[in-house]
């Protein structure tokens, strides 16, 4: 109980627990679109954004730190589509390429800048590959609440457009929505939601609180609002658990440890949900008696 009482553990949590139910419900679009990877790509490339923020302010302030996560984020974003329409590499090829290519560069500046004496407090760089959640600031969980209100706000006023831009997006052309509007929508929130989550979860891991979560909704229900309730409970839950774990047992680190709740919820929903591995095998077992 005295955990749960505790001034740095209810930064942390409620920092990770809105991050993780937003998330959760963003993610949701782009695995239900089959275009998860494209966060991950976009989440590791925005680790060189913060190295050469850090660079050019010589400052660990998270705020100007995320700035130069969104801008890598954007232009890794746009590469892969310039990658994919201008020459025959495939989708998975030139996020791959974007994604190795991108971090690779923001280990090499990583270890250019705590190799130089010039620069300064370059200890809490780490923090943006793994994740260092224990760490967090109050001024990081307030700028994790309004990147969370504003990509919630953006996702519900264009809530029925991003409905019908998911499941059929040649009929939502033909009703007048902006696909690429809704491009550039979900991408403005994804970006958001990763470029303030890096400290708490890493830029290798942060990908993984955007399609868990969304994964774990589809596997318990066929209807949209219904996914995103389940998606956001089971990462907010996820994040709480992860949190309280890390704090109640020294050594663990708090995003790996979210994550590794995640991953139960995932394993838990592919094996009992409805449309999990036993209810499949629940159905074809009936099948094959009725015939």
């Amino acid at each position: 109980m005295d955990i749960l009482t505790s001034y740095s553990f209810l930064i942390v949590a409620i920092g990770t627990v809105i991050l993780s139910a937003a998330a959760g419900i963003v993610g949701t679009i782009s695995v239900i679109k089959g275009q998860s990877l494209i966060g991950d790509a976009i989440g590791h490339a925005t680790f060189p954004g913060v190295v050469l923020a850090f660079m050019l302010f010589n400052v660990m302030e998270t705020s100007i730190l995320v700035i130069g996560a969104v801008l890598f984020g954007i232009i890794a974003f746009q590469l892969i589509h310039i990658i994919t329409g201008s020459s025959k590499i495939t989708l998975d090829s030139a996020l791959a390429l974007v994604l190795s290519g991108f971090f690779g560069l923001g280990m090499a500046l990583k270890s250019y800048v705590q190799g130089n004496p010039y620069f300064s407090g370059t200890q809490g760089i780490d923090d943006f590959i793994f994740g260092q959640a224990a760490y967090m600031l109050k001024s990081d969980v307030y700028l994790i609440i309004a990147a969370s209100v504003v990509s919630l706000v953006l996702f519900f006023i264009h809530y029925q457009q991003l409905k019908i831009y998911t499941f059929d997006p040649v009929y939502a052309r033909t009703v007048g929505i902006s696909i690429r509007f809704m491009n550039v929508l979900v991408l403005a929130m994804t970006i958001m939601l990763i470029a303030v989550g890096l400290k708490a979860v890493g830029a290798v891991l942060i990908v993984n609180i955007l399609i868990a979560p969304a994964v774990t909704g589809t596997l318990w229900s066929n209807k949209f609002m219904t996914v995103l309730i389940i998606a956001a409970a089971s990462g907010g839950m996820s994040a709480f658990i992860g949190t309280y774990i890390s704090t109640a047992l020294t050594g663990i680190a708090t995003g790996p440890a979210i994550i590794l709740a995640l991953s139960v919820c995932v394993v838990f929903s592919m094996l009992f949900a409805p449309k999990g591995i036993l209810a499949k095998r629940s159905r074809l077992r009936k099948l094959g008696e009725a015939v």
